[in-house]
């Protein structure tokens, strides 16, 4: 009798922790294959430590086929499904393109950038989640200091030297706290500007820091980011990004050359594509994650609605916490419906949360108990050295590392401005001249000199097929409109062009939170 075909359609914290515990309860009675766009798991809650110097990029990287027994990895991204007939279509990173066929089916394809319909973000502003997006972000800021430093002109200083994150919740707060201190570490380096201090501001419509967590945890973050020097502006938005600089909801308008965008994410738009019922964006799920009407289909993470049996009527949210367990459940039910074990609902129970705020400084309520300072620090990142699934000698070594060693400040030129636009559906590739994708760091456009303002890919096609999706639903007392599109060919201030205009077929997408 032939062994069941399980295939598994992402590998980020949802994906990966069902591959990994499938692999465990099958014992190699099934073939388990995981489709993903990379090679590797990305550890994306230390990803600000990347863009900050602390880790190097690969430690937040965990390879698949190192950690994954029993599981079959194929690099791909996934273009289309077709329920009926128990098919997975994928485009490899070279623009081949194959077909998977299956018996049980976890959709874990995760999220992406949220946009909102705000004139100038999509063409000025870059996201935070990816390799490439971090390292772009660190070479960003990097050259926004070395040029200010370098700069006779006091206004173009005081522009390069300011930074806007937009989005005041988990990510916005993390990156806004480690690249504070990365910048103002560079700036004491900076011999011909003495006195020059980077500005960092953090804005959100919400009425305080981290708005979705425990009270104590947002007063904490603020008190400490004030303390540091960023403008913490609640209640405050954008309104218009343009060339120069933002304009903001209470008309200010403040000279930039960075906008970091940490808004949120949405479900990627691949699932709305399968035709299901959605719920925000996000596919309905039952309690055991399977799809009604398909019993052999289950979903997970932030692709999936899953009923928060906790408080009836609502779903959980889409954080990494529940992504996680939800890859162990969705595995123990995969595994019961192929006669291996009992299925089970999705449960959890709130173990806290962790919140890094650079240097010795966190906030913590783990087991609701409130931890602030050092020992928040110590929670935070033996909490995630205990979480990550591998790498972890090599994360404490960087930590030691930094602890005792001057940080490097430079730029690699690896990622260039219109290699991460905002408006993505693979935010974990690189985009390349050519019309393909790449994680960061490899491929043609890694070879581009850095500085020059050279067009790349001149001679080379300029046709980038990709899925796009339009922007998700406006956030409260945000203007609406139309959401802006990508467009690669514009850019910040101070970045290189893009390879021309980009020609890309549209598929439906959902925007969501």
């Amino acid at each position: 009798m032939s062994r069941p075909r399980i295939v598994i359609v992402g590998a980020g914290f949802a994906g990966y922790r069902a591959a990994r515990t499938l692999s465990r309860l099958t014992r190699h009675r099934a073939h388990i294959t995981l489709l993903n766009p990379t090679d590797y798991f990305l550890y994306l809650p230390l990803l600000p430590q990347v863009s900050a110097g602390i880790l190097e990029p690969r430690r937040v990287a965990v390879s698949l086929s190192g950690t994954l027994p029993g599981v079959r990895p194929v690099l791909g991204e996934a273009d289309g499904i077709d329920m009926d007939g128990r098919t997975v279509h994928y485009t490899d990173p070279e623009g081949g393109t194959g077909t998977l066929s299956y018996d049980r089916l976890v959709l874990a394809v995760g999220s992406v950038n949220k946009l909102l319909p705000i004139p100038g973000v999509a063409e000025h502003a870059h996201g935070f989640r990816g390799l490439p997006e971090a390292l772009y972000l660190r070479d960003h800021v990097t050259r926004q200091v070395e040029l200010a430093a370098g700069s006779d002109d006091p206004k173009s200083c005081a522009a390069r030297c300011t930074f806007v994150v937009v989005g005041a919740g988990y990510t916005g707060t993390e990156v806004a706290a480690h690249m504070q201190m990365y910048t103002d570490r560079l700036a004491r380096r900076q011999p011909r500007r003495l006195g020059m201090r980077p500005r960092w501001m953090l804005l959100d419509i919400a009425p305080r820091v981290l708005p979705e967590m425990d009270e104590r945890l947002s007063h904490t973050a603020d008190r400490v980011l004030r303390e540091r020097g960023v403008d913490v502006r609640m209640g405050t938005s954008v309104k218009e990004a343009t060339h120069d600089g933002v304009l903001l909801t209470d008309g200010e308008f403040v000279e930039t050359r960075s906008l970091v965008w940490c808004v949120g994410v949405r479900p990627d738009p691949l699932v709305e594509s399968t035709g299901q019922p959605l719920e925000r964006g996000r596919i309905l799920v039952d309690p055991y994650l399977q799809v009604p009407g398909r019993s052999e289909v289950f979903a997970c993470g932030d692709a999936a609605a899953v009923p928060d049996l906790g408080n009836p009527g609502k779903y959980t949210p889409m954080t990494a916490q529940h992504a996680w367990r939800h890859g162990k459940t969705a595995a123990h039910n995969v595994a019961a419906s192929l006669g291996l074990g009992e299925r089970r609902p999705y449960r959890h129970r709130d173990m806290g949360f962790v919140v890094d705020l650079g240097g010795v400084k966190a906030a913590a309520n783990p087991l609701g108990v409130s931890l602030s300072g050092p020992p928040a620090g110590a929670v935070t990142r033996g909490y995630h050295l205990a979480a990550m699934p591998g790498n972890r000698v090599r994360v404490a070594a960087d930590w030691l590392l930094d602890a005792v060693l001057p940080r490097q400040g430079v730029q690699l030129g690896l990622v260039r401005s219109w290699s991460v636009p905002l408006d993505t559906a693979s935010p974990e590739l690189a985009r390349v001249p050519g019309g393909r994708e790449q994680p960061a760091g490899t491929g043609p456009g890694a070879a581009l000199p850095a500085d020059t303002g050279e067009e790349p890919g001149k001679n080379q096609a300029r046709e980038e097929p990709t899925r796009t999706q339009p922007g998700g639903e406006p956030a409260k007392n945000q203007p609406g409109g139309e959401p802006a599109k990508d467009q690669p060919g514009s850019r910040p201030p101070g970045d290189h062009p893009a390879p021309g205009p980009v020609k890309r077929p549209d598929i439906p997408s959902e925007g969501d939170s």
